[in-house]
């Protein structure tokens, strides 16, 4: 498999929107969940949101649910992090990751139970 690009990162004030994407390569993409992770400085990594394989289904973590919204292009292998109103406590460095296992998304969003992550993008929001 090859490592996800991921692009659309940058610096923000507070209350701006970003929109991450993520190009996926070497898979059948549309048979994997997918998801978008977050880590901080001297924090572990969070759960940010998840999206099952034809995208109906998606699942946040409480500190994003209503600001963030992923959705993802099975035609283009993409994947995507829409996030709006964002608050300095968003600064991290943001990854989508394939789920280790195609099918159904497991839930929990366990950072163990995903591969292939890409190389990381940087969102930086100020007060």
């Amino acid at each position: 498999q090859v490592q996800p690009v991921e692009s659309g990162g940058g610096s923000v004030q507070s209350g701006g929107s970003l929109r991450l994407s993520c190009a996926a390569s070497g898979y059948t993409f549309d048979t994997y969940c997918m998801a978008w992770f977050r880590q901080a400085p001297g924090k572990e990594r969070e759960g940010v949101a998840d999206i099952t394989t034809g995208g109906s289904g998606t699942s946040y973590g409480d500190s994003v649910k209503g600001r963030f919204t992923i959705s993802r292009d099975n035609t283009k292998n993409t994947l995507y992090l829409q996030m709006n109103n964002l608050k300095p406590e968003d600064t991290a460095m943001y990854y989508c990751a394939r789920q280790r296992d195609w099918g159904a998304c497991l839930g929990g969003m366990d950072p163990d139970e995903f591969a292939i992550w890409g190389q990381g993008a940087q969102v930086t929001v100020s007060s």
